[in-house]
């Protein structure tokens, strides 16, 4: 993608971080100095901003490039804004660990100048478009960077929750909850919860048990490009669905949550003098 190609582009910011908004109103003077089109989800804190307020459906369709000021939470919010289009992604760092806002503040301008050169890489990651079922309907979708989770209250009893893949029968876990997890957020919550490290551009899915009751129920790698339906079996009060910690669901006994790889890659642009290991040394002291 040059600049020619890129007509309209989209600001992601922190919410309440001050200095990003700051940042914010200087890229839009930059780019609509440029001849482009700026727009904003969402709405600009500050009134001087020259960025139009989007609607989630218009920034879907609208928005070639999308600049996220902010930090990996921002990052994973904006997958849902993506829509079907193949968007590049620009992540500033204004958070505290940056894995995915892998640009520091000093770099941004020379980081946009070679993407309106044509002169950079991607970094396709794996998505995970997600159904909840309920009695034969389909109540709710979504999509997800990092990962999708079922998950028991605090003093909830264990779930079970009965795994199927391509509709063949892989297990029953009874567990506090399960993480179904692309690449990407193998290194969050499925980390935590004893699952591995999956290097990001690997075509496979981890499903990581929540503390297990059964200590040989453990993490198991599957094909991206499975259907993999997960169904709540026993009666359990206070069990959620949530997908990437950020969009959450109540299930009720019997739903069922369908999830297969989504048809959209998330595209971030990657910064030239670092790689995938560099972030897991220095962002997640890997190794120490």
């Amino acid at each position: 993608m040059t600049n020619q190609e890129i007509k309209c582009v989209g600001i992601i910011v922190k919410p309440n971080h001050k200095e990003a908004w700051e940042t914010a109103c200087e890229l839009s003077e930059w780019f609509t100095d440029s001849g482009l089109r700026v727009i904003g989800k969402p709405r600009a804190e500050n009134e001087v901003c020259n960025v139009e307020t989007a609607e989630t459906r218009e920034f879907k369709e609208e928005v070639d490039l999308i600049v996220v000021l902010g930090g990996d939470g921002t990052m994973i919010s904006t997958a849902r804004l993506t829509g079907k289009r193949e968007v590049l992604v620009l992540g500033i760092n204004y958070g505290s660990l940056g894995y995915l806002t892998e640009f520091r503040i000093e770099e941004m301008y020379d980081a946009l100048n070679l993407i309106f050169e044509g002169s950079y890489a991607i970094d396709s990651r794996v998505m995970l478009d997600v159904e909840h079922w309920r009695d034969g309907e389909k109540i709710a979708i979504g999509r997800v960077l990092n990962d999708v989770v079922i998950n028991k209250a605090a003093l909830a009893r264990i779930i079970e929750i009965e795994v199927e893949l391509n509709q063949q029968y892989v297990n029953s876990f009874r567990a506090d909850g399960l993480i179904v997890s692309t690449p990407t957020g193998s290194t969050a919550y499925n980390l935590s919860a004893g699952g591995p490290i999956v290097y990001p551009s690997m075509n496979a899915v981890v499903l990581t048990p929540i503390c297990p009751f059964t200590l040989t129920n453990r993490p198991i790698v599957m094909p991206d490009n499975a259907e993999i339906s997960l169904k709540l079996v026993n009666k359990s009060e206070d069990v959620v669905l949530t997908l990437d910690g950020q969009v959450g669901y109540d299930l009720q006994p019997r739903d069922i949550v369908k999830i297969c790889k989504s048809d959209t890659s998330f595209n971030l642009v990657q910064p030239p003098n670092r790689n995938y290991f560099d972030v897991l040394r220095n962002k997640l002291k890997w190794g120490r």
